[in-house]
């Protein structure tokens, strides 16, 4: 093995070993007492009303989903938003493009209802 990567192993072995030892150690320190209360959900004092481990309704995907395509666009803006002088005129309209396509694509998607909550 070249001496090159002697370095990358020694960490690679240690990122690995620190955490398993760590959560070997708190295991071995920490108190346990399990009862019936301690296994119960916790909701800020108050008692639970219903499973804590319900299902969420798909709307919340959706928008998830339209957060992420929709911020995608900032990965484009920021570098194009950096050479902005140097792209000229071409750059501002392959822009402009982008963000039309943006537009008419939040309009649809504004227009199918995906973002009405009620």
């Amino acid at each position: 093995m070249p001496a090159e990567y002697i370095p990358i192993v020694i960490f690679l072995v240690l990122a690995t070993l620190f955490p398993v030892v760590t959560l070997l150690a708190a295991k071995l320190v920490r108190p346990s007492s399990p009862y019936a209360a301690k296994l119960r959900p916790y909701e800020c004092g108050i008692e639970p009303e219903s499973d804590s481990r319900g299902r969420y309704t798909v709307r919340f995907y959706i928008i998830a989903i339209l957060f992420v395509i929709f911020d995608v666009e900032t990965i484009f803006l920021f570098p194009w938003a950096v050479q902005f002088k140097t792209l000229g005129v071409f750059g501002l309209i392959e822009m402009l493009i982008f963000l039309g396509i943006l537009v008419v694509a939040y309009i649809w998607v504004y227009a199918k209802g995906a973002l009405e909550w009620v």
